[in-house]
């Protein structure tokens, strides 16, 4: 029999509504949030799809205080899971969990409280989950009436192919096989259409509401620049933003190692992060990341799900991700407060050759190696579109928009030309030298260089020798890449990097098809594109509102490492800020502030009122 509220319980749209403002302090729901909740709270099954910073966990929190009994959490984020149960009793929920870290006499003090009923949401690891003891407990909640609901959260680790999978998530529908009447809600932010029905299949949600949110992220500025001397090119990047928290993806584990303690050596807080690394240590700079301010975290994708840090400002890609699906996820983890917030990425052909490898080189069968390519095509795509980066991102995941002016190709329109003789010329020089070389080679004998290579070959005989002097590398480089993303020419990684001619190529070459190109950025350009303004959390602030939110966010600090957990636990920046903004001087003004809840009001309020009370020179907007 399916478990029904209890009478002091309501699942009623009001209902809902009062917890969110009573007990997590937000005065109004955020897009579909209120009717997966009502949905949910009411038994109902649901696939959720909502960006990152969208507001997820509220579609099961809530739903979990509505129903009778406890609500059962599946996260693959073992690392993590002691911060949200955190953030949950400071907000005055009676939240556990089990996993492997926790010690045997914590795990039988949560499984008492369980049946007890002093638990509403209990945080559990898949593979802990899966265990003949805790599906026996389960079953004992289950016969008491005492399971609210299943909540799976990042779904997407279900998908074989996917960039987060999960062995385990693989065997979440029993959950629904062994008690078919408690409802579940699956969850995750980022789902293009094969990965979606991937879950539905897998975790058998056939039946189950599909809730789709905007995939747009306004609050985050994309910007994609052709690699040339990408440290340098980093270094500028940061240079403007000292003291913020970020995270800069690599794709290998030296490449991680050695960008971090260069980092340090140009005076910026940078830790490591990879699967390789003792678990310790990969711990350790997870903690110092999330609890510090201002660090940079190097890292492969080993890191980033599930990370609840609300204020990275800024995720920089030094090489390209698996997918545009990977990239989403990946820059979705910047601005999760909803304040300004970066994605920036350098982009090469060594880029291009590398994740075609990757797929060629993979033990997949052909009909996944296909679909893979797909993917890295629509990858590639984004990084060469001469239009909105917003426009393309979202029409990948089926949504229509229109240019954002929040973007480099916004900001900053490239310019595009008729790349066709261009492209002859250098499919040609690829051709004429036996298609054995890389890129810069041809580059060399399209502009007529000599050198030891071009005279040991005798390629100044050839006549595409000098064909392409007009041009300079920069900009051959740039036709180069991209026309291997076009697929006019294809990286044989087994023979050196060498240049060779595909299929598509010859309509070309016989000047059946035209081929248009942007044009490479200048030095110029990029330096512009640079120095456009950033906006910046304080930006709008008067001066005295300014060092309130600096007295609050020393206290805040000074607060979290006296309790042992992050920061943001205690109050999101967005929370802050608003608080100077007010400048409240009551109780009453201070509890309607976006982030104040009433347990958070009784256990901080006299304290914030005091700082407050500390400088009144400046006018106060009215609430």
């Amino acid at each position: 029999m399916q478990p029904l509220p209890s009478s002091s319980l309501s699942t009623t749209p009001s209902a809902a509504l009062e917890v969110l403002r009573h007990t997590f302090g937000y005065p109004a729901f955020r897009g579909q949030q209120a009717e997966v909740i009502e949905h949910v709270a009411a038994g109902g099954d649901a696939l959720v799809l909502m960006p990152t910073g969208g507001g997820k966990s509220l579609c099961y929190q809530i739903p979990a205080l509505l129903r009778r009994g406890v609500a059962v959490v599946v996260s693959p984020l073992i690392a993590l899971m002691q911060d949200q149960v955190d953030a949950l009793t400071q907000l005055g929920i009676r939240a556990a969990l089990l996993n492997s870290t926790v010690a045997w006499s914590a795990v039988r003090e949560t499984e008492q409280k369980l049946f007890s009923g002093q638990v509403d949401l209990l945080y559990v690891a898949p593979e802990r989950l899966m265990t003949d003891r805790f599906l026996a407990i389960l079953d004992g909640l289950a016969e008491g009436g005492r399971l609210a609901l299943f909540a799976i959260d990042e779904a997407h680790c279900v998908s074989q192919w996917g960039h987060d999978f999960r062995p385990e998530y693989l065997q979440l529908s029993a959950l629904h096989e062994r008690h078919p009447n408690v409802p579940r809600i699956a969850l995750t932010a980022t789902a293009d259409e094969a990965t979606r029905q991937e879950m539905i299949a897998r975790l058998g949600l056939a039946a189950a509401r599909v809730f789709i949110a905007s995939f747009d992220r306004p609050n985050i500025r994309y910007t994609v620049v052709e690699k040339d001397n990408p440290r340098r090119q980093l270094l500028n990047f940061l240079a403007a933003r000292r003291g913020e928290a970020g995270i800069v993806y690599c794709l290998s584990r030296k490449k991680v190692e050695e960008t971090a303690a260069w980092l340090n050596i140009k005076g910026y807080s940078a830790l490591p992060y990879h699967a390789g690394m003792e678990t310790a240590a990969r711990t350790q700079n997870q903690r110092r990341f999330l609890r510090e301010e201002g660090i940079i975290m190097v890292a492969t994708i080993a890191f980033g799900m599930g990370i609840d840090k609300p204020d990275v400002r800024f995720v920089a890609h030094l090489d390209l991700p698996k997918s545009l699906e990977a990239y989403y996820q990946e820059t979705g983890r910047a601005g999760r407060d909803g304040e300004a917030a970066e994605a920036w990425m350098t982009y090469g052909l060594q880029d291009v050759a590398l994740q075609r490898s990757r797929i060629e080189d993979s033990t997949a069968d052909e009909t996944q190696k296909r679909l893979e390519t797909q993917k890295l095509n629509a990858l590639l795509g984004y990084a060469e579109s001469a239009r909105c980066r917003r426009v393309a991102l979202l029409h990948y995941f089926g949504e229509a928009s229109e240019p954002c002016g929040n973007c480099d190709a916004c900001l900053d329109p490239p310019q595009c030309w008729d790349g066709t003789i261009a492209a002859q010329k250098a499919l040609s020089a690829a051709y004429r030298t036996g298609q054995r070389f890389g890129a810069k080679h041809l580059i060399d004998v399209l502009r007529g260089k000599e050198n030891t290579k071009t005279q040991e070959y005798g390629h100044q005989r050839l006549t595409t020798w000098g064909i392409g002097a007009d041009m300079d590398e920069v900009d051959w480089r740039s036709v180069f890449r991209q026309l291997v993303s076009a697929g006019f020419l294809h990286v044989d990684m087994n023979a050196y990097g060498a240049l060779k001619l595909t299929a598509l190529s010859r309509p070309v070459l016989k000047g059946e098809q035209s081929v248009e190109l942007r044009r490479a950025a200048s030095h110029a350009k990029s330096a512009r594109l640079r120095e456009t303004r950033r906006a910046t959390l304080l930006a709008d602030l008067p001066p005295e509102a300014q060092r309130l939110f600096e007295r609050l966010r020393q206290w805040r600090a000074e607060t979290a490492k006296e309790q042992g957990v992050p920061a943001y636990v205690i109050f999101h920046d967005r929370t802050l800020k608003e608080i100077a903004e007010r400048h409240p001087h009551t109780p009453a003004t201070l509890v309607e502030v976006q982030g104040v809840g009433q347990a958070k009001m009784e256990r901080y309020g006299e304290k914030i009122l005091e700082l407050a009370g500390e400088g009144k020179t400046f006018a106060v907007p009215s609430p």
